[in-house]
């Protein structure tokens, strides 16, 4: 450790799993750095694009073993119970050796174990949760907490009462570049002409097979309205559809990193999951959206509901389990239908005019220099 970064403190992140446990805690770290001489850290997996994103946010990156929590019987349970247990281990050595003033948990099975290890050493944990209803290791980790944010005022009534005067209604922290995005630069990026209708179809960080199962079969038609921009996911190949031959301007892309605020801006129209920092963004940038929120026994059902938050604001509409010719109809009425499509965009906006980030960097700051801020 450099004197440099001896004279700063040390706040420890953690979270991790997917980018929706992952972009949020950068927002507040970048918002932290921004309002004090910081030194951040983040303890996460050995998932390798975890590892990616924090370090091309410019942040040290701190691997511990983890195991996941699962709400369902799998012989996966029980070796991961040993992961978790070195998870915490790691964590105290990790936590003694750096010393950090606060630990800034974002979620996701990967924060446990640190946050555990925290609680034990007496190091205060904040932790934040995206979703309109608390995940398991939320609920775990406000055990171990100082401080509970949440984006949604409804959130607070689904943790014990005891935990009330814990509890800060904050909004989902969202990076700072989707408030000020150029939508130019975006076209740009994707070399689209700035008289193109922008499609965006998104199935998160790690992409999502029946979203692309849509996209796939029904390509044909989707280009009659928009320029379809296709993020694709990280875990897809590159290869092009297989359902039948292109007939307009379509770009499908793994994954857009560093420029997808402003591609977002560029959009008319966001198709796709409804994971909260997906929901955050596309409000920030004031898009309307067309939200096909994962669902089934694979879920506790987190998308469906924050997805329903944002179709009883007005801001979205939202399919469950769409044919592809529900999807198609739903995005032909919408892009006729320009009138709507700015009402919904109006109030996707209004709805990210609070700023998660900055509200929680002050808590914290608060917490660790001991004043108001």
């Amino acid at each position: 450790m450099s004197g440099n970064d001896a004279a700063k403190i040390v706040i420890a992140f953690t979270g991790g799993g997917t980018g929706g446990h992952i972009y949020p805690g950068l927002a507040v770290a970048q918002a932290l750095m921004d309002m004090h001489r910081c030194r951040i850290i983040w303890l996460g997996s050995k998932n390798k694009s975890d590892r990616l994103i924090v370090e091309n946010a410019g942040i040290e990156f701190l691997e511990i073993s983890s195991g996941k929590l699962r709400r369902y019987f799998s012989f996966r349970n029980f070796t991961d119970i040993f992961r978790i247990i070195a998870g915490f281990f790691s964590s105290l050595l990790l936590l003694r050796k750096y010393r950090p003033a606060l630990l800034f948990s974002k979620g996701g099975f990967t924060s446990v174990p640190p946050a555990a290890a925290a609680f034990v050493l007496g190091i205060p944990v904040f932790t934040h949760e995206s979703d309109f209803t608390p995940g398991l290791a939320t609920k775990i980790n406000a055990r171990f907490a100082k401080k509970i944010f949440v984006s949604y005022n409804q959130t607070a009534s689904f943790f014990p009462k005891k935990y009330e005067e814990k509890i800060v209604l904050s909004g989902n922290p969202i990076r700072e570049e989707f408030y000020a995005a150029n939508p130019e630069k975006g076209r740009s990026f994707l070399g689209i002409p700035a008289d193109e209708r922008v499609l965006l179809v998104l199935g998160g960080s790690q992409g999502a097979k029946e979203i692309n199962d849509l996209v796939e079969s029904s390509i044909d038609k989707l280009t009659k309205n928009f320029f379809v921009v296709h993020q694709t996911g990280m875990d897809q190949d590159e290869a092009p559809p297989t359902g039948g031959e292109l007939s307009g301007p379509y770009i499908r892309i793994p994954y857009i990193m560093n420029e997808m605020p402003d591609v977002l801006a560029a959009a008319s129209l966001v198709a796709g999951r409804a994971g909260a920092g997906t929901l955050w963004e596309c409000a920030a940038a004031g898009k309307p959206m067309a939200l096909i929120p994962l669902s089934g026994e694979a879920t506790r059902g987190d998308q469906v509901e924050n997805a329903k938050f944002f179709e009883k604001k007005g801001a979205a509409r939202v399919l469950i389990r769409p044919s592809a010719e529900e999807f198609v109809a739903l995005l032909d009425e919408l892009a006729k239908d320009r009138g709507r499509l700015t009402a919904m965009a109006a109030v996707a906006a209004q709805v990210g005019t609070v700023r998660g980030a900055p509200v929680i960097a002050r808590h914290i700051l608060n917490e660790v220099l001991g004043e108001d801020l």
